[in-house]
């Protein structure tokens, strides 16, 4: 299973577009400088939404190398082969997690402005919405192929795009850090349930598949 584990992280990596690297790069830029001081905040939104989409978008990588006739063929269990993809999308969660502490001290140091709430949501953010999003998602990979879990992204992409948009003035971010910091253990309890029933529909999805 480790063989796998290194597989599927090493696909992540190689799988990135420089053009996607590119556009987050100009994203991040624009955020940072409209977002103020919760610029960091804002951003590590968008890289914890590209650190999950990147994970699903690896399964187009393997059906360019017929990967799946390989898979089904070797003597692995089902819950092996669909444990070491999820495992590796928890490893794929320190990029998302440097990445956005990056940008938040970039906000912090440019507008002199260091809020211990705040770190706390950057950091929660980056990990746990990369999880949630690809509990989600995979699922729908396993059960019924790669177009379906990005027609599904799409759904969650919408609701987090208005949310942006409502709390970016600033007052509305403020507001929302003091209110969620409460509530932040217990979603994240949720948030690892359902990334744990995730990987048991995934695996009965694959085994259907066998």
């Amino acid at each position: 299973m480790r063989g796998l584990i290194y597989k599927d992280f090493l696909i992540f990596y190689k799988s990135i577009d420089k053009r996607m690297i590119a556009m987050s790069i100009l994203f991040c830029a624009l955020i940072l400088y409209k977002g103020g001081s919760y610029g960091g905040l804002i951003a590590s939104i968008l890289i914890a939404m590209t650190v999950g989409a990147q994970n699903i978008m690896s399964f187009a990588s393997d059906d360019q190398a017929n990967w799946k006739k390989y898979q089904m063929a070797m003597p692995l269990s089902s819950f092996s082969v669909v444990a070491g993809k999820y495992i590796s999308v928890i490893c794929t969660l320190a990029v998302s997690l440097g990445i956005s502490m990056m940008l938040n001290l970039i906000s912090s140091l440019c507008f002199g402005v260091s809020d211990a709430s705040v770190w706390g949501l950057v950091i929660f953010i980056s990990i746990f919405l990369p999880l949630l999003w690809t509990g989600i998602c995979l699922p729908l990979t396993y059960w019924f192929g790669m177009q379906s879990a990005q027609a599904m992204g799409i759904f969650v992409v919408i609701p987090i795009f208005y949310l942006v948009k409502y709390f970016e003035d600033g007052t509305g971010f403020l507001a929302m850090t003091e209110s969620l910091a409460a509530y932040l253990a217990v979603a994240a309890a949720v948030t690892v349930v359902v990334f744990g029933v995730s990987m048991m529909v995934s695996i009965a999805g694959y085994r259907r598949l066998k």
